[in-house]
């Protein structure tokens, strides 16, 4: 991610005058480029991170408590849904069973802070600047990131709607196919039955939408251009096979554009923290451990990661990895954010001020620093908006 200041004159003059031996003077300056800072952080976060394509966004106001109506999900069992979140940045993610009410949401603080000699804010040397803001967003983001997958590869983990697991194993062992976002759209389509057991009518009901995938995964699917891809199973009881593979233009249009970019009206999003000893695959298999349910009983996680290729081979987060389905339009997925602040930049999310720490000292100290935080949480408020496969 990149910060790249303007080198305008008032912006010039700024930068020098945080690095002014005058204390008061440098305070002033500090302030002013703390109170330009907060919202060119917090607009980043908010484009640069992949999180943020998943969670929607529940502002509250700080000091406030935020809360959820439960009352808006329905159909998950008697009575109940199950809540997927943490209590502290950096904790595992639990599931809490909650009755037909309003859910109050845990949030956490994420901060950071830089600084730099005042020597080259008065040499006005803005790429010097710009890396420290560039190292106090890159900090955060990594922050927000990892706390949001872990409550997202949590809730895949343990969710179970009625007796269907929402994880499923590929058809072949460390391949994708088509065959297996097919099974998967068909799993979603069965998950996603209304209350009552009926086909729902309501527009949050589309199965998945995104599919979250490794650069290795993103190579097979380039592969369907040059690759024989069978869509059914080899038949040759007969005279001739009926095998399906794909046509010459599906393959052309792979082809030209480098890649399937949607299958099946899925979009395919790439990701280099999945992947066979990947971040997220490694989280995926931490989180599969943490599971409750008693293996080899037919109906849980642990069966579906045993015996992956039918010759005793089990899940091993260093050679299989896990592909994450999410359907973003049922809104499941909430980050409860805390906005207007009656101090530092304003009334935004990301918050960034001076760092008293260095005014304290006066010239004893020739530097000038920055910190930033936001204060925010992670939710999944209803499993049937993820699925995953297992390759």
């Amino acid at each position: 991610m990149k910060l790249k200041l303007k080198n305008t004159p008032e912006q010039v003059e700024l930068i020098k005058a945080i690095g002014s031996r005058d204390a008061n003077v440098s305070r002033e300056a500090s302030e002013a480029f703390a109170a330009f800072l907060g919202p060119v952080i917090e607009k980043v976060l908010l484009t640069a991170g992949t999180a943020s394509q998943i969670y929607v966004d529940s502002a509250f106001d700080e000091d406030d408590s935020p809360s959820y109506p439960l009352d808006l999900y329905h159909g998950e069992g008697a009575g109940h849904v199950s809540v997927w979140s943490q209590h502290m940045a950096g904790g595992l993610p639990t599931s809490h069973v909650e009755g037909m009410q309003e859910i109050k949401i845990a949030t956490y603080r994420l901060d950071s802070a830089v600084s730099f000699n005042k020597r080259y804010a008065r040499r006005a040397r803005l790429d010097v600047v710009s890396k420290a803001l560039e190292r106090m967003a890159n900090e955060v983001l990594i922050k927000q990131e990892r706390n949001a997958w872990a409550v997202i590869l949590k809730a895949l983990a343990d969710a179970k709607t009625g007796s269907l697991l929402h994880v499923l194993n590929s058809d072949a062992h460390l391949k994708f196919g088509l065959a297996d976002l097919n099974n998967l759209m068909t799993r979603a389509k069965r998950i996603n039955e209304s209350f009552s057991g009926h086909t729902p009518i309501e527009a949050f009901s589309n199965g998945v939408t995104d599919l979250y995938v490794s650069p290795e995964i993103k190579a097979q699917i380039r592969a369907f251009a040059y690759n024989p891809i069978n869509t059914s199973g080899a038949d040759t009881t007969g005279a001739t096979s009926r095998n399906q593979t794909l046509s010459d233009d599906v393959r052309s249009d792979i082809y030209r554009s480098a890649g399937m970019q949607s299958i099946y009206g899925v979009n395919i999003v790439e990701m280099v923290e999945f992947g066979a000893g990947k971040k997220y695959n490694v989280l995926f298999d931490e989180m599969a451990l943490a599971t409750t349910d008693t293996p080899d009983s037919g109906d849980n996680l642990n069966d579906v990661l045993t015996d992956m290729d039918g010759s005793g081979t089990n899940w091993a987060k260093a050679t299989n990895q896990v592909l994450v389905g999410v359907d973003n339009t049922r809104g499941a997925f909430i980050r409860p954010v805390s906005r207007g602040h009656d101090y530092g930049s304003g009334s935004g999310t990301f918050t960034a001020l001076p760092d008293e720490q260095f005014n304290m000292y006066g010239n004893r100290v020739e530097k000038t620093g920055f910190y930033g935080f936001l204060e925010e949480g992670r939710i999944c408020i209803d499993a049937r908006a993820i699925m995953g496969l297992v390759v």
